[in-house]
């Protein structure tokens, strides 16, 4: 069994006023029907419970590619602290900080302070979202973060370090046994092992009430469906119900609030690697309900990357992929199949999720004429061309 997380001590650092959760929304919602997956299973000495657990997780991968994950070895108090400490460094970074370590997202990393002002590296729109992400660089010198959170950053990096090398290399285990291979195949030949967050980055996001001004930008978006570019996402659920993903149905339905609970989604690197038996989901950020529109919403995301030399390619050594094949009916394979049926070389993970980040669109951009728009299935949706990836958004 794996060990839980503990956590550095408090004593003798600066007060940090407790997060309390809002209430969760009023409203009778489409909540999007997700699997839950209790991580603990993993390592059961019953052979049966563990079978049950792949067979669920299977499903849910392929299915939805969204999942909650449980008793993952945080505590909610654990957690609530890590809430707590992101709520004290938006509260309480300087000005002379935002700016210092203002981001770059035209560089292709998302590293350091975003303030509430679109997606790009000079001030645009409001969008009334700030985010402070820490990349390795973060984590490597006490000059790259905000000197309010200088005492904390012990459990910060604690913190990073458990959901990378425990929980999400157990999650990878779980989902090397759905693809039929060694229990470790996933981590020793696609993960990253840099750092505390490895090639990935750790974001503390504050959403603000939208204005009425800009309430109608986008019809309420904050964030434009996509998906991630790296092998698994650990979103901390919390009760302001923005998320929502985007359903073989062709319907957008909310993710409900589960208290202490991980929202996992599977990114464009495990879609690639397991030849199309993984979903990587559009999802988008939208505005809450009636009911939270007054909300700030803090969310806390781990992104977790894989090695930035690796071309994505299906592990052909997979008895899964070997027995039914590769499913091209899903987006990001299809198109990276594409690509390689044409004779060219597929970008490095580096070289795509530079690329992603350095191309992204926002609600706040003014409208591109280079977008081309396209219905595919029936659906209308946004063509955009990555390195030579088509990449398809729903309008």
């Amino acid at each position: 069994m794996a060990a839980p997380f503990n956590p550095p001590s408090t004593a003798g650092k600066p007060d940090v006023p407790t997060w309390v959760p809002p209430p969760a929304p009023t409203e009778d919602l489409d909540y999007a029907k997700l699997h839950t997956i209790d991580l603990a299973l993993v390592d059961s000495p019953d052979p049966a419970v563990v079978v049950q657990l792949v067979a669920t997780a299977k499903e849910a991968i392929r299915d939805d590619g969204f999942l909650y994950l449980v008793n993952y070895g945080v505590s909610l108090d654990q957690l609530h602290r890590q809430f707590s400490i992101a709520q004290y460094l938006h509260t309480n970074i300087s000005e002379a900080d935002k700016e210092r370590l203002h981001w770059d997202p035209q560089s292709g990393v998302y590293a350091g302070y975003k303030p509430p002002f679109g997606w790009r590296t000079i001030k645009g729109k409001p969008d009334g979202i700030s985010q402070f992400n820490f990349y390795d660089e973060q984590f490597q010198s006490l000059d790259k973060v905000p000197t309010c959170i200088h005492p904390f950053m012990d459990e910060i990096v604690a913190f990073c370090e458990y959901l990378t090398r425990s929980v999400n290399r157990r999650l990878l285990k779980l989902f090397s046994r759905v693809l039929e291979v060694d229990d470790d195949y996933l981590w020793n030949h696609v993960e990253s092992h840099s750092g505390p967050i490895n090639e990935g980055y750790l974001r503390h996001a504050l959403f603000y009430p939208f204005k009425t001004q800009d309430s109608g930008m986008s019809k309420g978006l904050r964030m434009f469906g996509h998906t991630d570019f790296g092998t698994t996402t650990l979103l901390f659920s919390v009760p302001v119900t923005c998320l929502q993903i985007w359903g073989r149905d062709q319907q957008w339905r909310y993710v409900k609030y589960s208290p202490g609970a991980l929202v996992v989604n599977i990114g464009d690197t495990l879609e690639l690697v397991s030849g199309g038996h993984f979903r990587a989901t559009r999802h988008r950020v939208h505005s809450p309900p009636e009911s939270q529109s007054t909300f700030e919403r803090l969310s806390l995301v781990c992104f977790n990357g894989s090695r930035g030399d690796l071309r994505m390619e299906p592990a052909w050594d997979s008895p899964l992929i070997q027995r039914e094949g590769c499913f091209e009916s899903q987006g990001a394979y299809k198109e990276f199949q594409a690509l390689r049926n044409q004779g060219h070389a597929i970008p490095t993970n580096k070289e795509w999720r530079e690329i992603s980040i350095a191309k992204t669109r926002h609600p706040t951009d003014d409208p591109e004429k280079s977008l081309k728009e396209v219905v595919v299935d029936g659906v209308r949706m946004l063509e955009v061309v990555h390195l030579g990836v088509r990449v398809l958004q729903p309008v």
